[in-house]
């Protein structure tokens, strides 16, 4: 839900040129990886996610892993069912084999028959997950990241005033922590469809988005740059 990868070809160029050679590179709501893995691995990456068992699986892709290429149905409820028995394999199947992405929101199955998703979500990994290698990643709220080094900070969190996440985000908490961070001399992006008025907007694009009950609907996606 809520992937990047639609428009990380726009948004990458716009982090590389505000992200100076001596500062890390800091995903603070990683989820699927779909912007951090466009970030060249010669920069220093951190990924971070407050889902643990999707962190689980990225610690370990960033050392190699991947899921095994056959998973089942019954695999899949199983997985739902023993979450803790392998949490790696757990994120796994609770996205990436999920209808819509949605965490266990049930089995993706094609009607017709003509798609194999299980193969396609394989074939995804093996273009993926290499790209991760070395990436370190870290399970906890926004608002305790704060960064020894000097860092370049994207965040997508849960977009104000939306319903596309069951989530109790504080967005008050979410700018003073933006700022703050600002003030520590790192540099801060938004993905958001608003943002106070020290948040410079500095790239839009109309999308189509499927993320409600009712069908598809157009917004407007658009980067911030806090600038004060």
């Amino acid at each position: 839900m809520g992937s990047k990868n639609r428009i990380a070809k726009h948004i990458v160029p716009l982090i590389l040129e505000h992200l100076d050679d001596d500062m890390i590179f800091i995903d603070a709501c990683c989820g699927g990886c779909n912007l951090l893995d466009k970030i060249p691995n010669t920069v220093e990456r951190y990924g971070n996610d407050i889902n643990p068992y999707l962190i689980s699986m990225w610690r370990e892709v960033s050392k190699g892993w991947m899921p095994p290429k056959d998973i089942t149905e019954e695999d899949y409820y199983y997985m739902r069912d023993h979450k803790a028995e392998n949490p790696a394999l757990t994120a796994y199947c609770g996205f990436a084999l999920s209808y819509g992405g949605k965490w266990f929101g049930g089995w993706r199955r094609d009607s017709v028959g003509k798609r194999n998703y299980v193969d396609e979500a394989y074939r995804n990994a093996q273009e993926q997950f290499p790209k991760l290698r070395g990436v370190t990643f870290a399970n906890k709220s926004i608002l305790d990241i704060n960064p020894t080094k000097k860092a370049l900070i994207y965040v997508d969190p849960p977009y104000y005033g939306t319903t596309k996440y069951n989530s109790d985000f504080n967005h008050k908490s979410f700018y003073s922590w933006c700022r703050l961070m600002r003030s520590q001399g790192n540099t801060i992006l938004v993905s958001e469809y608003q943002m106070p008025p020290d948040f410079i907007e500095i790239w839009s694009k109309q999308i189509t988005s499927s993320l409600t009950n009712t069908g598809s609907k157009t917004a407007t996606e658009k980067l911030y740059l806090l600038v004060r």
